[in-house]
């Protein structure tokens, strides 16, 4: 039996940072040596992926001290006098304030079961957000929290641990196979993949096109 929804925040329930992250991009552009805003999106993301992977345990470090780390090195690489603070500040000015879904209240407001989420961000952004909307959950677990990001088990055991469920008890909800549905399946917690804009989908993936209609799976 299903007793709850651990369900993702950005990119589930509201928009990522895309836009702001391509403003950043094109502000190192025109201050830099002149790289394509691609080239400079693409370096920082690995730069950021690398650093993200590698914390967890007692090498955990929030997201807005590996965000403000890559984008130190970015401009670095790119040749950029902008400052660091600055721009980390509109990024962090973003996850404070992200664009909602328009599926996402009714959702909430639906479920006949708990919604938890599970986030990769930080604990004060992720309460800004839900202020911001006025969002209310049964409760919010954060990699903060757990000291680990998805798709690593522990923020998945973390949230288990501290809800009493059982993997069996649960369904994931995720907008990207990499974090959300591998780490969820990793113990053997349902996954659903929220696919929003029709990509294919991988074999053994169960994808939904709206929050709402995971509510047919658990009925």
């Amino acid at each position: 039996m299903i007793k709850a929804f651990f369900v993702d925040f950005y990119g589930t329930l509201v928009h990522e940072d895309g836009r702001i992250v391509k403003k950043i991009s094109d502000i190192i552009s025109d201050s830099g040596c002149g790289a394509d805003s691609s080239e400079i999106d693409s370096y920082w993301g690995k730069d950021f992926k690398n650093m993200f992977r590698e914390s967890y345990g007692s090498s955990f470090v929030t997201q807005r001290k590996i965000e403000k780390r890559s984008i130190k090195h970015t401009l670095e690489k790119f040749h950029s006098d902008e400052d660091a603070s600055s721009l980390s500040e509109m990024l962090f000015e973003e996850w404070g304030k992200p664009e909602i879904y328009e599926d996402s209240k009714s959702f909430l407001e639906q479920s006949p079961i708990p919604v938890y989420i599970l986030s990769n961000i930080d604990n004060e952004d992720i309460r800004s957000a839900l202020d911001y909307h006025s969002i209310k959950t049964a409760g919010v677990f954060t990699s903060e929290d757990a000291k680990a990001y998805k798709p690593r088990r522990e923020i998945f055991e973390y949230a288990l641990e501290q809800t009493g469920l059982m993997p069996n008890e649960v369904i994931h909800i995720g907008d990207s196979i990499g974090a959300d549905v591998t780490g969820a399946s990793s113990l053997n917690i349902r996954a659903l993949w929220l696919n929003r804009n029709g990509r294919e989908t991988p074999n053994r993936v169960k994808s939904i096109s709206s929050l709402n209609e995971a509510l047919t799976y658990i009925k």
